[in-house]
């Protein structure tokens, strides 16, 4: 009965002290009533009925009513909780990803870029509050997905992306550009693009400055990422005759220079990944960094108990007059 139940007024339950002194007052005066008679015999007499000693039920039946009714005035109640929550600061986030011929390098387990699609996962799935967009770029670069609070859009268009849909090359310039120009319009209080690369601007006709420098104008931060081991990679260098790529021993270029100056001047940070753990790191504390502020507001919903307990201290006390005044009543 008590199951799950709280009480409003606990000290209330004081009260019960009342109880056992009742009890010892009840016994100290049923003595002092109790008169006793020495005789010689008692053939005479008949057998005497047992109601006389169930008399302190009656009382009994006060004490169990007294205690019903302390529990009730304790108020005894049952807490429904629900919450609501508010995104009170939002955050739009563009992911540019390099999906050049060198992401497909082997120092990243299974590549480079599967390795980045299955940790860039996990990050999107622990911004639940954030509007989140990709863009993909290799010598060229395009909106993947635009900037939405739809999680399942998003999974789905970077498990989609793949090396082959666009021509090969690292443009770096115009996948920041491209970033920057979802960004632009948004409203959000904080606008940040992750860019990851492997390797050097060589293509597109906006320079990576410029770029920046655009982001800068509309108040975006930018996280760039350089991804690949320090020395050597096993990296495609070649077609096979069946179209696929043959692999060899390659020199990992990352100009990291551009990546930190582009990181600086928006007020962003570089970060190198030369594994699967630091590129899970790296995304780790990029989720640490951005925070989005969430409020929190708990509805409190009470459930009165109390009327149990009054019904049964009303039965108990209903009972007691109506033995008191039936089968006790030559007795009392």
């Amino acid at each position: 009965m008590l199951e799950g139940i709280e009480f409003a007024n606990p000290e209330l339950f004081w009260l019960l002290l009342l109880l056992p002194l009742a009890l010892l007052w009840y016994l100290l005066k049923r003595k002092q009533e109790t008169a006793s008679l020495k005789i010689s015999s008692i053939k005479g007499f008949s057998t005497p009925s047992f109601l006389p000693k169930l008399k302190p039920v009656l009382f009994l039946f006060r004490l169990l009513a007294l205690a019903a009714i302390i529990t009730a005035i304790a108020r005894p109640q049952t807490e429904d909780i629900s919450t609501r929550r508010k995104t009170t600061k939002g955050i739009d986030i563009v992911m540019a990803i390099d999906v050049s011929s060198s992401m497909l390098a082997r120092d990243l387990k299974p590549n480079r870029l599967t390795a980045l699609k299955e940790v860039a996962g996990d990050f999107i799935k622990d911004r639940p509050n954030d509007r989140i967009g990709l863009v993909a770029y290799a010598g060229e670069s395009y909106t993947k997905t635009p900037i939405t609070s739809d999680k399942s859009i998003v999974l789905r268009a970077l498990k989609e992306i793949t090396y082959g849909q666009l021509n090969d090359g690292t443009a770096i310039g115009m996948g920041l550009a491209t970033s920057v120009n979802r960004l632009k319009e948004s409203k959000a209080i904080s606008k940040v693009i992750i860019l990851l690369t492997d390797g050097v601007n060589n293509s597109g006709f906006i320079e990576p400055q410029t770029a920046a420098d655009l982001a800068v104008e509309f108040g975006i931060k930018t996280y760039t990422i350089g991804l690949g081991t320090n020395g050597n990679a096993l990296s495609p260098i070649a077609y096979k005759a069946d179209g696929t790529f043959r692999y060899g021993m390659r020199q990992v270029e990352i100009d990291e220079k551009l990546l930190e100056e582009i990181a600086e001047v928006t007020g962003g940070k570089y970060f190198r990944a030369t594994n699967n753990k630091k590129l899970e790191a790296i995304y780790d504390e990029i989720n640490k960094l951005e925070k989005t502020e969430v409020e929190e507001f708990k509805y409190y919903r009470y459930e009165e108990k109390y009327r149990i307990w009054v019904f049964i201290a009303g039965a108990l006390l209903l009972l007691e007059w109506i033995l008191r005044n039936t089968l006790f009543r030559s007795f009392i």
